[in-house]
């Protein structure tokens, strides 16, 4: 079963078919739980109660805070600087930087790595991520060594988003499951434009149109901060469309 979530409080009970059991992995509790004995699984803090049976494992989500990397998240990172082997990524505020190294790219070797200045941001995948070792990315795929879309975000703008609003824009189906409906709306408005989503708060669009960018990422950012349900986001869209006309 893939990964499901409700909202909880601290305190609240949790239902115990959200709790994973999976016959032969533990169960892993994450950010925002607590175990208490014998068999009780408290809340901590308030946020999306995230259970993912999979990996047998569950933690609560909140849309502030800081970001915390776990392995096969995709992120989006600033490159800080370059050393022998790695590039040091900065994935958010007052966090230590994550290691790139240079041959984690699609055909990458030691003549053909790719030259990354200080700023430039890579869209990359958390392949290691331990509380007492700096988190590690890749650009490629571990089984293809191809990079299906992960590498150098060249152009386009970046935009800070809740870790909240990061997850939904990265559900498969954000208009069913997350109630998103901005970017489907602003694309049968019309506008023409890419965009890659940080599992880390951070959204990158790019489009032909500066206008374009500037309206999209303005439309996620008011709907993230303004908690705009279906109906407002669609309202919305209409004034960012008629003010570029």
């Amino acid at each position: 079963m893939a990964a499901n979530s409700v909202f909880v409080l601290p305190g609240d009970e949790i239902d115990a078919s959200l709790i994973p059991t999976h016959p032969k992995k533990p169960l892993r509790l994450g950010p925002g739980l607590r175990h208490a004995p014998p068999n009780d699984i408290i809340p901590t803090l308030a946020g999306q109660l995230i259970s993912d049976h999979q990996k047998n494992a569950i933690r609560v989500e909140t849309s502030a805070g800081r970001y915390v990397p776990r392995v096969g998240e995709l992120v989006i990172g600033t490159v800080n600087r370059s050393a022998a082997e790695s590039f040091f990524v900065t994935l958010s505020d007052h966090t230590a930087p994550a290691l790139l190294p240079h041959l984690a790219f699609e055909g990458a070797t030691k003549k053909t790595r790719p030259q990354l200045s200080a700023g430039a941001l890579v869209y990359a995948r958390v392949c290691l991520a331990d509380k007492h070792m700096d988190a590690e990315l890749e650009c490629v795929h571990p089984s293809t060594g191809k990079s299906e879309g992960l590498g150098p975000l060249t152009g386009g703008m970046l935009f800070a988003v809740s870790l909240g609003m990061a997850r939904r824009l990265m559900m498969p189906r954000a208009a069913q499951d997350a109630r998103l409906v901005v970017l489907d709306e602003l694309a049968g408005a019309g506008l023409q434009f890419e965009t890659a989503t940080g599992r880390n708060g951070r959204f990158w669009v790019d489009s032909q149109s500066a206008k374009t960018v500037i309206a999209v990422g303005r439309a996620v950012q008011e709907t993230d901060s303004r908690g705009l349900d279906v109906e407002e986001q669609k309202k919305l869209v209409r004034k960012l469309i008629k003010d570029m006309s």
